[in-house]
């Protein structure tokens, strides 16, 4: 049984009726861990549906619930049941501690989800910034542990290689004394040769096949626009079936929130979730 909506919740009613979903806090149980918190988007529909596990942007140090608002809402108005997931941050938990609460809750979610999004439920990873990253490394754990199946995974400007050194990046820092991706790089790489595992560092990774389908979605002005596109060129020459996209205005959604709470494609950006979670195909059971 799901737990009850907290009062947190309850105090956001009219601002999530405002946006159209519905949303419910609640505390996750994991064996051999502490709690965690998580807030659900959307409800669960006859026949089933694309059931999401979502990480939160904030450069792998800071961020919460409630910074994973506006891509939450996103993906649940593309169609999706969406567990947007709090999980623990640098530098208090390098790495890999946020990627293994993750792939614990993503067994946790494969196990609910007929009771969160009903049966026939496929399930999803996604993430934008830095929750990109977590939701690309899970992707592949997911992969090398053969479980759970997954029908895709939606990445939203993603931080995937802390060298990466490319020219979006440059220019988003060209006027900063102190890069905070950067930043967030060495506080959640604990050690120096965290920066050679590729769970840490998915865009450097050697083996990138037999993943699942994938949608890369990059703003023309974000600072991860070229990792982005450099890793779905990637995973398309390892034989994984990718879609990218090039936005002309993020208005701020590599970090999962806009003016106001508010994203210039929005619209844009549920068109091409709810294609995606249309065409990918149900994983093997």
């Amino acid at each position: 049984m799901l737990p009850r909506p907290s009062t947190a919740a309850a105090q956001n009613a009219p601002d999530q009726a405002a946006a159209g979903v519905v949303e419910q806090d609640i505390r996750i149980e994991l064996p051999k861990r502490e709690p965690v918190q998580a807030r659900i988007y959307g409800e669960r529909v006859a026949g089933g549906g694309p059931l999401v596990l979502h990480f939160h942007g904030g450069t792998f140090v800071c961020g919460g619930l409630d910074d994973g608002r506006l891509v939450a809402r996103m993906l649940a108005g593309g169609g999706a049941v969406v567990v947007s997931l709090e999980y623990p941050l640098a530098p208090q938990n390098p790495f890999p501690g946020a990627i293994e609460v993750g792939f614990d809750v993503l067994e946790w979610l494969f196990k609910q989800r007929v009771k969160l999004a009903g049966k026939g439920a496929r399930i999803y990873l996604a993430g934008e910034e830095a929750g990109g990253n977590l939701a690309a490394a899970v992707a592949l754990i997911a992969r090398d542990r053969g479980h759970p199946p997954l029908a895709g995974q939606v990445l939203l400007s993603p931080m995937l290689d802390p060298c990466a050194g490319t020219a979006s990046l440059r220019k988003a820092t060209s006027d900063d004394g102190m890069c905070k991706w950067a930043t967030g790089w060495a506080k959640y790489l604990g050690r120096p040769k965290d920066a050679l595992h590729p769970y840490a560092v998915p865009g450097s990774s050697l083996r990138l096949g037999q993943l699942a389908p994938t949608l890369v979605l990059v703003g023309s002005d974000d600072a991860m626009r070229d990792e982005g596109l450099s890793y779905a060129a990637r995973l398309r020459e390892a034989g994984n079936a990718v879609t990218s996209i090039v936005l002309p205005d993020t208005g701020g959604l590599a970090e999962g929130q806009g003016a106001s709470g508010e994203c210039p494609c929005e619209l844009t950006v549920k068109q091409h979730i709810r294609a995606f979670f249309s065409a990918a195909p149900p994983p093997a059971s």
